[in-house]
């Protein structure tokens, strides 16, 4: 298997790169986030990477951390997601924006990804519960809620606010509150905004 790479940037078409290693071209595939993060053409990259063998090709997909590839190798072992599925997701959305959602059991942000139904983002939720994003604390500068909070902060998003006003309305929330007395009150502070 080929683990890792390391070489000069020959050419970069989304989502494909070619890679020189010591005269030999190597076709990578790579999320977007990857692929933003890239030096210029004819500089050198290192890629990690995972190699997949089917009966009618032998593909690379490359990634800029071993962070990246461990999520793209779990995505992967989930029924009805394959490796295109797997580049759409890391590419739609941040590792942390994804442990986030796996965490909240929010299947509303995967649907957001190209190529992610109801169906498939209930699937990835049920299977990366527990193995990803399970200790979470703060992931992209706020904090973990409550419960109840984290309820309130669900019903928002389902009614169509984005997670910044829902996450904004929550402030309004006081930490006591009941569930359906926070969406009241988070409703009201939506409302005035």
């Amino acid at each position: 298997m080929i683990g890792r790479l390391s070489g000069i940037l020959l050419e970069k078409n989304p989502p494909q790169l070619l890679v020189d290693v010591q005269g030999v071209g190597y076709e990578v595939d790579v999320p977007m986030s990857t692929f933003y993060n890239l030096p210029h053409t004819g500089e050198r990259v290192t890629l990690f990477t995972h190699q997949a063998i089917r009966e009618d090709a032998h593909l690379l997909f490359g990634f800029g951390n071993a962070e990246e590839r461990a999520v793209f190798r779990q995505l992967i072992k989930i029924s009805g997601v394959g490796a295109r599925t797997a580049l759409s997701i890391l590419s739609g959305m941040s590792i942390a924006d994804l442990a986030q959602a796996v965490t909240r059991q929010e299947a509303g942000r995967l649907v957001k990804v190209p190529g992610i139904g109801k169906k498939t983002a209930e699937r990835l939720l049920l299977e990366l519960k527990g193995k990803l994003g399970a200790d979470l604390g703060a992931v992209g500068g706020v904090a973990a809620v409550p419960d109840a909070q984290t309820d309130i902060l669900n019903a928002l998003i389902a009614l169509g606010y984005s997670d910044k006003e829902a996450l904004l309305a929550l402030k309004s929330v006081p930490a006591g509150a009941t569930v359906s007395d926070g969406i009241k009150q988070a409703l009201k502070a939506l409302s005035k905004g």
